[in-house]
């Protein structure tokens, strides 16, 4: 199923590119959280970031700090959020991987509700083990 990104990615459908290389495009969010909102999608079409090879991967982390700082720059913004999702049950819309870059000022942005708990001491020695032992198979 085509998304949205991936008939940006085909030139079907316009956007305000940032920056674009062989690996990845940003482009302006056209419904922005806040002024200077960007999206940066990797060009392997992958739903989640979990999917994505390592060469994608690392060409996301290697753009998201420069585009980071030019949207300060830009923006004139002394803060951002960066925003992730995979899978409905984290609210991701678009199943193409995205990073949204979300600059904060005083009045706009992102809302957030943090629901900490506490770390139970066994279930952290527990999930140490599974996430080592995964980790190890990968």
């Amino acid at each position: 199923m085509s998304t949205i990104f991936d008939k940006i990615l085909d030139g079907e459908i316009p956007c305000h590119r940032v920056y674009e290389d062989e690996h990845v495009l940003a482009f302006l969010d056209v419904g922005p959280l806040s002024r200077g909102h960007t999206l940066l999608i990797p060009k392997e079409r992958k739903a989640q970031i979990h999917e994505l090879s390592d060469e994608a991967a690392a060409a996301m982390g290697r753009v998201l700090p420069r585009l980071a700082r030019a949207i300060l720059a830009a923006t004139g913004a002394t803060a951002y959020n960066v925003l992730q999702n995979n899978g409905g049950a984290a609210s991701q819309v678009v199943e193409h991987v995205h990073f949204h870059i979300i600059p904060r000022y005083a009045s706009s942005g992102l809302g957030l509700v943090w629901k900490a708990s506490l770390l139970d001491a066994d279930e952290a020695g527990r999930l140490v083990a599974g996430l080592r032992e995964a980790l190890a198979q990968d």
